[in-house]
């Protein structure tokens, strides 16, 4: 079995220039879809957020769908795409909590599978392609570590989506330039910051009256890839 390693990117630049960055913002996805109205229905019902319907419907429309707290949209309609229907898979949505998740999914009517996790380093099992293995171990990842649980749910043509747990990100992999773009993202981010600071005052045997620096500085911190404040 091939061993599966990994390489965490810092924050350096690698082309060894000194050129001012340029941001290219990913924003827009393509899902190829059959029916349009049919799709345009089920993208409301997940409570995502429509932001267009436009075209004559005669030889083109599109329609673009936002999903809470997402930087990149979706867009499908007709003459968008020369893709055959159904045949985007793999389309990641990140969420701090799996099962709150798959809860808000349910309770919208759509169906969605149970959790699970990966049989980490399986490539060839018989469940559905995905970025870490292919055989699927029924329920979240044991020690709930970030990125390791994952449910999945389609569009009517078959379009696959995953959720993925992220609760920590790997140092290095939030922009330092990032804001914060929903709610949750922020108050996951203070109760990471909470936890190591309790840890901290348990450390130096009082309560830390400049608590608010402290915070201020694990965020940043965290944000830049940099080691955290103790």
């Amino acid at each position: 079995m091939a061993k599966l390693t990994q390489e965490i990117q810092n924050n350096e630049t690698t082309s060894g220039t000194n050129a001012a960055k340029v941001d290219f913002k990913f924003e827009i996805v393509v899902i190829p879809v059959s029916d349009v109205d049919r799709a345009k229905e089920f993208y409301a019902r997940l409570g995502w957020r429509f932001d267009i319907d436009s075209g004559n419907d005669t030889d083109y429309r599109l329609v673009q769908f936002t999903p809470p707290g997402s930087g990149c949209s979706i867009i499908f309609g007709k003459n968008v795409t020369a893709a055959v229907p159904g045949s985007a898979k793999g389309l990641y949505l990140i969420v701090s909590d799996i099962e709150a998740a798959r809860k808000d999914l349910l309770g919208r009517g759509v169906e969605v599978s149970e959790a699970f996790h990966s049989d980490s380093g399986v490539y060839d099992g018989p469940d559905e392609p995905y970025l870490f293995g292919r055989r699927r171990v029924s329920g979240p990842d044991p020690d709930r570590e970030s990125y390791r649980s994952y449910a999945s749910f389609h569009d009517p043509d078959g379009n696959g989506w995953l959720l993925q747990e992220v609760t920590t990100r790997l140092p290095g992999h939030m922009d330092p330039t990032t804001t914060f773009v929903s709610a949750n993202d922020l108050a996951g981010a203070l109760r990471r910051a909470a936890d190591a600071h309790g840890q901290h005052e348990a450390r130096i045997g009082q309560a830390d009256k400049n608590w608010p620096n402290w915070y201020a500085e694990y965020m940043v911190r965290e944000q830049n890839g940099k080691e955290l404040p103790r």
